[in-house]
């Protein structure tokens, strides 16, 4: 088969913490006149799965080429039963609920799914004094954060930190969080939707019995972890020519980079994984054997990993988001390491090590 870039389908959630900040700031075409809180650009899980809307593949759902084509598609061994990056835009134009995602052994434990939820947020647009919370503060007992959750007192007991475009936050699954208002990001994660929360509502502004509320807080701290302490991070850049990379998180299970392009970039061939391009400017050209590509103004795609090399060819200047399973050895700690930045500087951008 000769594959080419796939692009997909989209699914739209409506929560209470979104507004319209997706179409008006990213110029992104959707077909609700309401609350636009996320789209998810490419997703495989369950009924989000997205369909396949170009070329010969046309109609066929990503789940379906996992199954049918996992060394072509995701890379070579690949015996998962899900794509394994969920990408999504996403509306914080209300504050997000306090809430966490289970961990890889939470989710087999407690809810029989192969795998929990690790993201990375890479802040598109955020107000002056926009800011994120994330992780617990040391020495706190779990009725001291119960208490505080039920006074609905998150600085007490989450940290807080500002943050800014380009910024990107690694959030391991356990670790508590939210951000909003007046921010948008970009958010890449394992394929998962499981979470907690420890607020009084849930994502569409319901509001829970008591008992409810209650019950929720407690499944939360069963499933809180403090091993990791989320930092927003301006990313580590990568000079290629008059093109930038700009690597701003990675750990087991994806890398997220920003590319800055004002001329042509070759991507080179990796069987061994697939790409995922988001376009966040004007629109851009893939060129690969067999064909072109044109990706538009927030639109995703996924360069399978049979493709071979790609050229990326900006109109003007390119500016985009790429996502992908890396060798973190090869592909971030090595060049890195080549460019000077020390262990510590590389450490900041997720579970590297």
């Amino acid at each position: 088969m000769l594959w080419y870039p796939l692009k997909l389908s989209f699914h739209v959630r409506s929560y209470a913490f979104g507004a319209r900040l997706i179409p008006e700031k990213l110029g992104k075409r959707v077909a609700s006149d309401g609350i636009v809180a996320e789209t998810w650009e490419f997703s495989d899980y369950r009924d989000t799965s997205g369909t396949i809307l170009n070329g010969n593949l046309s109609g066929h759902s990503l789940r379906e080429l996992v199954l049918t084509h996992p060394d072509d598609l995701v890379g070579l061994g690949w015996r998962r039963p899900h794509f394994p990056l969920l990408g999504k835009f996403l509306d914080a134009s209300q504050m997000l609920p306090v809430h966490l995602h289970a961990d890889d052994e939470t989710a087999k434990r407690k809810y029989g799914e192969p795998n929990g939820k690790t993201e990375a947020w890479h802040i598109l647009w955020a107000a002056p004094g926009a800011s994120i919370l994330a992780g617990i503060k040391a020495g706190l007992e779990p009725e001291q954060l119960t208490a505080a959750f039920k006074a609905q007192d998150y600085d007490a007991v989450i940290n807080r930190f500002p943050i800014r475009a380009g910024d990107t936050v690694y959030v391991p699954g356990g670790i508590l969080h939210s951000f909003g208002p007046d921010t948008l990001i970009f958010e890449v994660q394992q394929t998962s939707d499981l979470g907690q929360t420890v607020m009084p509502t849930d994502l569409y502004g319901k509001v829970y019995p008591e008992d409810v509320w209650n019950s929720n807080i407690h499944e939360t701290l069963d499933e809180l972890r403090s091993h990791y302490q989320p930092r927003p991070n301006p990313g580590l850049t990568v000079e290629d020519g008059a093109n930038k990379r700009v690597i701003g998180a990675a750990g087991p299970y994806f890398a997220l980079e920003h590319w800055t392009l004002s001329i042509t970039h070759l991507e080179a061939a990796h069987p061994r994984r697939c790409t995922t391009l988001t376009n966040l400017g004007e629109p851009i050209r893939l060129e690969f054997t067999g064909g072109e590509e044109r990706l538009g103004r927030a639109e995703s795609c996924i360069l399978p990993a049979a493709i071979g090399e790609v050229k990326v060819i900006p109109k003007a200047k390119g500016d985009l988001i790429a996502c992908y399973l890396p060798d973190l050895e090869q592909d971030i700690i090595k060049p890195l390491r080549d460019c000077g930045y020390s262990d510590n500087e590389i450490r900041s951008l997720g579970e590297v090590f």
